[in-house]
């Protein structure tokens, strides 16, 4: 049976209402699954309380030393506890873990041409061996996107974790979970789109605003070698709906 990794984002991690919808899904799944979070809303929260100053690089968090110890105490620790004792309640069986966890995601630190990225990284290897054999004895991975690397440990963006994840274990599809059922042209879920097909959407408007990005995310996974990737809601993730992203 193919495995399936879901991403959820960090909006809505400190929503109880959807947290208990999340974890009731993530058991009623048949397939293998692999659960990759965000905490990004936590993470500006806790920054801003402790006096540090958000900053960003073309929409990706620069990671400097002080605000690594809140990603890592954020994500390591609160989010990715509250999510691991919500699906085991829910009855699955879940192990919360980050990159760093026996090396699964490796990183190096982010280039970009006017920032210094600090430790903000990119995946560079994922052991996708571990990951297959804890869906064979019927475990839930539930990864926190920050990773290891040979100097440091780097935060890396979860939706770029999902993807390469999703690549390393041969998933059957990645699905990048959000708000809304899908990508909608005319208020209507469009079922599967190409990545021409997209790219002439965002150029005539028919994308547009938020969703650009979720759309470059789906097709970023395309590029790891994710055979599917997935744009839609709880509702979708539950009956199978939402967008799917794959070439021709």
């Amino acid at each position: 049976m193919g495995s399936v990794v879901v991403k959820v984002s960090g909006h809505e991690l400190d929503d109880a209402r959807f947290l208990a919808d999340f974890a009731s899904t993530i058991a009623a799944l048949t397939e293998p699954t692999i659960v990759v979070h965000g905490g990004g809303r936590e993470i500006t929260e806790l920054q801003q309380k402790m006096g540090i100053e958000p900053r960003y690089a073309d929409g990706l968090r620069i990671t400097d030393a002080d605000s690594l110890a809140l990603v890592e105490m954020v994500l390591c620790g609160v989010v990715n506890t509250r999510l691991v004792r919500l699906l085991v309640n829910s009855g699955v069986d879940a192990l919360g873990m980050s990159g760093v966890d026996r090396g699964i995601v490796r990183a190096t630190k982010m280039q970009h041409p006017d920032h210094d990225m600090g430790f903000t990284g990119v995946v560079d290897d994922v052991r996708g061996d571990i990951l297959r054999e804890l869906l064979a004895a019927g475990i839930t991975p539930v990864i926190a996107p920050i990773c290891l690397g040979d100097d440091s440990a780097y935060n890396v963006n979860a939706d770029h974790v999902a993807g390469a994840v999703a690549a390393a274990v041969d998933a059957d599809r990645v699905v990048f979970l959000t708000n809304v059922p899908g990508v909608l042209v005319d208020d209507a879920v469009v079922p599967s789109l190409t990545p021409s097909a997209c790219e002439a959407f965002i150029k005539d408007g028919t994308i547009f605003g938020g969703m650009i990005p979720k759309v470059r995310t789906a097709l970023s996974a395309l590029d790891h070698g994710v055979k599917h990737a997935v744009i839609t809601n709880l509702d979708g993730l539950r009956i199978g709906g939402g967008t799917v992203f794959q070439r021709v």
